[in-house]
């Protein structure tokens, strides 16, 4: 009976787990089925181009080799007249028209030569067509590839899809093509940068109201400033740089130091995945096996040095020599050039320190009062825009000296030249946009000395002293207002000058022709009245993202939000860059390349750079070091290996020191005596530093707690440098160059072409064998 009930009660229990499965499994069903709906309406990979809407998207599947006119029976030709596409139909016109003599004469060779003595006025492939269309894409498909380029990559409307680089390759060449293959790379991975930057802000943000330095300083109501310039400036109340500290605070948190980590290694994996990225490109493309052909000797070099000749040992051709002294004395006056423009980005920069220093006091003796009680906040904004214009004024001079010293090198070939105008240029730039940020970083507030002995430029102005909250806050300023307007310049000269330009252009042939002649332009006459290429190719687009790059790298411990920056910009920068190729320029000549040149190498000395950079500003412009010096070794925890928020109790305390205000000199002794906090003069007053007070023996000389912190600083600097560094170098280690199923595929296409090859010279040496035992003839020993 107690069995019968146990069966019983298994069987009931048994049906009841499965009537509440079915139910689950019903609801879940229903759920699915909802989601399915709701998966439904959205786009399936929304990212990727429709191919099949987009038809000449498709790429045929098959093996490639250098075209031989030789062995054209063993390549696939379905019409001779589209077997080459545009790109290379145009490069190979243009190789023939360089070559082609169209006078008697040792020098009347080639298309350039009456470019540059105006027989023609310019030389250029044609588009094909127009970009725009009447129909939709969609239904009627594309009218040419520039109308399939503008729709589905220069067209704002596919601003988050992926580029057609096989189609750009087509259009464009192989090098534009790779430039925006690197473009979308690096935009690709900025998105985990500009996260992981978003993420420290956020946490900066949230953490905001448990900061115990920032609450020290805002209810530090009884904590009197010395004056941070002299006479005009007054004392301040400790409390009324709340605002600077909780904003410092949103920059210089605790995930700072990782943050700062995570972009060295980000940029590690950024350069090491372009190249297996770039590899995968160089196979699709056929650029593995392609090498340069001998590049010729440039008109310039060859008409400099013809009477000198030598037996070049490659051709065994005679060619023209520079002697080895003439070409030192060129590099030796190129290099004087080059010191002399940094000199004046030097001056350029002095000149802004001297106005921040007299400006400040300038500021504080101001009717405004909005103005006169931020007085330092309106000398850095003001000063960082000054220092804006005289950033671009320069950049135009730099280009013609560069262009000057370059062409002084009498560089041999085409690429040397190029090689020597791109590493001068971006030395001019970077030292030109840098300069003052690096002022900021590591030398503001550093050498100014202390209240009654301060260091002054030429005996007369006093230097310039960071903000009560610290340095930080004028470095961030610094660079988010040259990166948005930086950015923001040059969208408007890419895009918004050429647009103009062509708008007055077709304003001019509407008000000459009439609108109906207009239209009836031919290709060749609405090409030309389009702008040209940039003389320098490629050199401007890779110019600005390189720059950007060390922007997003460099300092970005001070500014986490620069790769969001940056990711937003590039966004832009794709599309925009697009549009222009596609309709505001004329089309470039195709080229082909195997890579993006000289600016990896740039790329890479960059990463190292923005190591050291970051482990400074880190160490000594950013109060991470001395917060963790007194958690330690001189706040409420010290000894016992904690360092939370509870420790930082009193730090704000512990890192001012006191000044007697009777010891000011005569002109640094400021107006008012500070009656106005307490009600009769005030005797001491706090500043910035780890010093004395003034009635030690030593008065005003160093602490204990100055030389623990300089210490912890200098080992924070080797220990994070040589820390990142074998990171960096352990990810090159791993990280192959090639990908390994590329390299597998590499292989057995070689193995497949070789196998091919074979069986169809076999089959003609069979054919040839028959042919002649038809005729009557035969050949002893032969083979097979």
């Amino acid at each position: 009976m107690g069995f019968l009930l146990d069966w019983l009660h298994f069987c009931c229990s048994s049906r009841r787990k499965i009537y509440y499965l079915h139910r689950r499994y019903k609801f879940m069903n229903r759920i699915e089925k909802q989601i399915s709906r709701f998966r439904g309406w959205l786009p399936r990979k929304p990212m990727k181009l429709d191919k099949e809407t987009l038809p000449d998207l498709e790429e045929n599947d098959c093996y490639t080799a250098p075209f031989s006119q030789q062995r054209i029976h063993h390549f696939i030709i379905h019409n001779k007249d589209t077997f080459f596409n545009n790109a290379t139909r145009s490069r190979i016109v243009h190789h023939i028209l360089q070559r082609v003599k169209y006078e008697e004469g040792k020098n009347k060779i080639g298309l350039n030569r009456l470019l540059s003595n105006g027989s023609y006025e310019a030389a250029f492939p044609l588009h094909e067509g127009s970009y725009r269309s009447k129909n939709s894409i969609k239904t009627h498909g594309a009218e040419n590839h520039r109308h399939l380029l503008y729709e589905c990559w220069a067209s704002w409307g596919v601003w988050y899809k992926y580029q057609p680089l096989d189609l750009v390759r087509r259009y464009f060449g192989e090098k534009i093509g790779l430039y925006f293959a690197w473009l979308g790379w690096y935009t690709g991975m900025l998105f985990p940068a500009a996260f992981i930057g978003l993420f420290v802000f956020l946490y900066g943000v949230t953490t905001l109201n448990h900061c115990q330095v920032s609450k020290e300083v805002c209810q530090a109501t009884d904590i009197i400033m010395c004056p941070i310039c002299d006479k005009y400036c007054p004392f301040m109340r400790l409390s009324d740089s709340c605002i600077y500290a909780k904003v410092t605070h949103l920059f210089d948190n605790g995930a700072t130091v990782f943050f700062a980590v995570f972009m060295a290694v980000w940029a590690t994996v950024f350069l090491e995945f372009w190249k297996r990225r770039r590899a995968v490109i160089a196979y699709d493309w056929d650029l593995i096996d392609w090498e340069e052909e001998e590049e010729e000797i440039r008109p310039q070099f060859e008409a400099k040095y013809s009477k000198k000749e030598r037996m070049n040992p490659i051709s065994g051709k005679p060619e023209p020599y520079q002697a080895f002294a003439d070409k030192c004395s060129r590099l030796i006056v190129s290099a004087s050039g080059i010191f002399f423009m940094i000199c004046v980005v030097i001056a350029a920069v002095f000149g802004i320190v001297i106005y921040r220093v007299v400006t400040v006091s300038t500021f504080a003796a101001f009717k405004w009062a909005l103005i006169r009680n931020n007085s330092q906040v309106a000398t850095t904004g003001t000063a960082v825009c000054i220092n804006f214009c005289i950033i671009m004024l320069l950049n135009v001079l730099y280009e013609k000296v560069a262009l000057f010293l370059t062409n002084l090198e009498q560089p041999r070939t085409e690429s040397e030249w190029e090689n020597s105008f791109t590493l001068k240029m971006f030395l001019f730039q970077f030292v030109n946009l840098n300069s003052s940020t690096f002022y900021i970083a590591f030398f503001l507030g550093r050498f100014t000395g202390h209240p009654g002995a301060y260091l002054r430029l030429i005996n007369r102005w006093r230097l310039e002293e960071c903000h009560p909250s610290g340095c930080l806050i004028d470095l961030c300023m610094q660079m988010g207002i040259i990166m948005v307007l930086k950015q923001t310049w040059n969208n408007f000269m890419e895009l918004g000058y050429p647009l103009i330009q062509n708008w007055w252009t077709r304003r001019k042939l509407r008000q000459e022709y009439g609108t109906q002649r207009k239209t009836s332009f031919p290709q060749w006459e609405k090409d030309y009245n389009l702008q040209p290429m940039n003389a320098y190719g490629l050199f401007d687009e890779y110019l600005e993202m390189i720059l950007q790059f060390g922007f997003t790298t460099i300092f970005v411990a001070a500014f986490p939000l620069a790769p969001l920056l940056a990711l937003l910009n590039n966004i832009i920068e794709i599309r925009l860059d697009a549009y222009k190729f596609v309709t505001q320029w004329r089309r470039p000549l195709a080229s082909r390349a195997k890579d993006i040149g000289i600016w990896y190498g740039i790329l890479e000395g960059i990463g190292i750079l923005s190591v050291i950079t970051n482990a400074f500003v880190i160490a000594v412009t950013s109060d991470f070091i001395p917060r963790l010096v007194y958690a330690y070794k001189y706040g409420p925890c010290a000894g016992q290996g904690e360092a939370g928020q509870k420790c930082m109790v009193g730090y704000v305390n512990a890192s001012l020191s006191v000044f007697l205000v009777s010891d000011f000199e005569n002109r640094s002794e400021p107006t008012s005596n500070g009656s106005e906090f307490s009600g009769s003069p005030l005797k001491y007053c706090r500043y910035r530093d780890y010093r004395d007070p003034p009635h030690s023996p030593v008065p005003y000389g160093y602490t204990l707690q100055f030389w623990h912190v300089l210490a912890a600083r200098l080992a924070f600097i080797i220990v994070f440098e040589h820390l990142v560094f074998c990171i960096k170098h352990l990810i090159s280690y791993l990280i192959p160059d090639l990908p390994k199923d590329l390299r597998d595929r590499m292989r057995r296409e070689k193995y497949l072409i070789q196998e091919m090859m074979y069986e169809a010279e076999l089959e003609r040496l069979q054919k040839e064998r028959k042919e002649r035992k038809k005729n009557g003839k035969s050949y002893h020993n032969e083979w097979p």
